[in-house]
């Protein structure tokens, strides 16, 4: 995924990260990061419902640009599922969210306004990444 993200642009202004073991090892294998982001490890993220994941990312201030969530399902699943709108999103990348979230997975959403506005439906989803896809693609 690392790889995959960095061809594609994809840098965090900040990560929010759950401080279990596993979330905090997914993170590393990211890294470097060709600029350093705010990472924070935050305990309320473990186990975290879809609810809590969004009330955090809508803590976050006006000046970050872009978020990395790392967290745990179902909640992260939960959460994708509830920010993607069909209306507005190809929908294959929609059928995909919708039938899971693999770990290791990433879903991108283009968030338009402060994040204090996200809300269900309001994000566009532009990518859906998952780790046996990227391996296909290479094989392929």
């Amino acid at each position: 995924m690392r790889r995959a993200m960095r061809d594609l642009g994809l840098a965090p202004d900040l990560i929010l990260v759950s401080s279990a073991k596993r979330t905090l090892e997914t993170m590393s294998a990211l890294e470097p990061w060709d600029d350093t982001p705010l990472i924070e490890p935050l305990d309320d993220l473990y186990l975290a419902g879809e609810a809590r994941l969004l009330g955090t990312l809508q803590a976050v201030t006006e000046t970050v640009r872009t978020v990395l969530l790392i967290g745990h399902n179902p909640g992260m699943h939960e959460l994708a599922v509830a920010l993607t709108d069909p209306r507005v999103s190809a929908d294959s990348l929609v059928r995909r969210i919708n039938e899971g979230f693999p770990t290791g997975a990433l879903a991108e959403f283009s968030v338009t306004g402060p994040w204090s506005r996200l809300k269900a439906g309001s994000p566009r989803l532009m990518r859906f990444l998952t780790p046996r896809m990227l391996e296909a693609a290479e094989q392929g």
